[in-house]
Parts: structure tokens; sequence; C-alpha cells
């Protein structure tokens, strides 16, 4: 199936890319159509502006759309930057102002208390009106400094709990390497987009029986 991935995001795109076309999926960007949106992601819930931007990327190209709004919860602050982890220092897609601003935060915090988990929710929203919603979280920890460049976002700071294997199965991350420190597979195996998409291949076949997609 040809679908749109939804996002600018340069980071973004290429991780939802490599997880649908190993899918089977083709794969398109907003870019690569000639798509010059940026809706205003209004939610206050991850699968909320998931949909927001689903539909109006959907809408503008008439094609099935993949969506994805995720983000970081933090349990020392309560659960931030959550929605707001793309726009946390107050400019929207600043990553290293955003990890600036963690760290500044979490600067008392002891490594015992510095739980956190990224959280993902995929919108796949067909042209013909239906909508499903997905989710997948990864938990870990926030570590104290960035380590690692094979990400974007806050993965330098992200210590997750796990990793994957070569035949899919998961190890325990026993040398604390950060998002940014792990291979695509090792990552997509555990993180929180990966989880989520998982989740929608799973689905997909019986969400798209008799739609001709």
């Amino acid at each position: 199936m040809k679908v749109l991935a939804a996002t600018n995001n340069a980071g973004k795109l290429k991780e939802l890319r490599r997880i649908l076309e190993r899918m089977g999926h083709t794969v398109t960007s907003p870019r690569e159509l000639g798509l010059d949106l940026d809706p205003e992601e209004t939610g206050t819930t991850f699968a909320e502006n998931a949909r927001i931007k689903a539909e109006a990327f959907c809408r503008a190209s008439g094609l099935p759309t993949v969506a994805d709004d995720s983000g970081l919860c933090v349990e020392a602050l309560g659960g931030a930057p959550g929605v707001y982890s793309a726009r946390y220092c107050g400019r929207h897609g600043d990553d290293a102002a955003n990890n600036r601003k963690l760290l500044e935060n979490l600067a008392a915090v002891p490594e015992g208390n510095r739980a956190a988990k990224f959280v993902s929710a995929v919108c796949v929203l067909l042209p013909g009106g239906a909508c499903h919603i997905f989710t997948g979280e990864c938990p870990g920890r926030i570590g104290f400094a960035e380590q690692g460049t094979n990400g974007f976002g806050y993965d330098p700071l992200f210590i997750p709990d796990w990793v994957g294997l070569p035949d899919g199965a998961t190890s325990p991350n026993a040398e604390g390497r950060t998002y940014a420190q792990l291979a695509d597979g090792e990552k997509d195996a555990i993180s929180h987009r990966g989880r989520a998409m998982a989740a929608m291949a799973k689905a997909l076949p019986e969400l798209l029986g008799g739609t001709g997609l």
C-alpha cells in the first residue's frame, strides 16, 4: 500500500519510512508531494494530535495517511514535557534547547528518581474516513548528559530499559545505552513508535479488508 507519512520532521520521517517499508508499504512524504502543511497541534493528548495531523495530510493528499504524535513523560516532572515535548523550550523543534531545558530541570534529581517513558500514538486515516489509533510506550530513564548520534529529539538523553535483538527478542539494557546509541533494529524493536506501529501492522489487514487499498 502507498501511504503518506504525515510529518515534516526529518528524523521522524526517516524512522516512519524505515518501519513502514519493512512492513512492505511504499512511503511518500509531504515534501515529495509538494505539500506545505503545518497543522496546529491543539490536542491535549498524543492521540488527538496524531489525528489532527492525519486528517490534514490525508485531506490534502487523498492517500492513506500515517501520522504519529509522541513525546517524553518524566515522572519527576509530573509527566512533562508530554504533548509539549517538541516545543518544551518555547520554540518548536529546537532539539538542542529542549534537551538543555530537560537537563536543567532535572539537575537536582538523583539517578534513582529519573524514570521516564516515551509514548507514541499512531493514527492511520483512510481516504474514506476510517480512522484507527494505536499506542506504544517504552519505559526508561533520563541520563545526565547527551550520548550518541543515531537519533533525534530527546534520544541522546533517554536510556530505555530494554534493547532489541536481531531475532526480534529483547534484552535488558545492561550497558545503559541511550536511544541515540542503539542501531536502528535495536531501537525499532523496543521503541514507543516501533511498538505502536507493530500493533498497527497486526491490525491493518483486517482494517483494510474491503477497502480496495
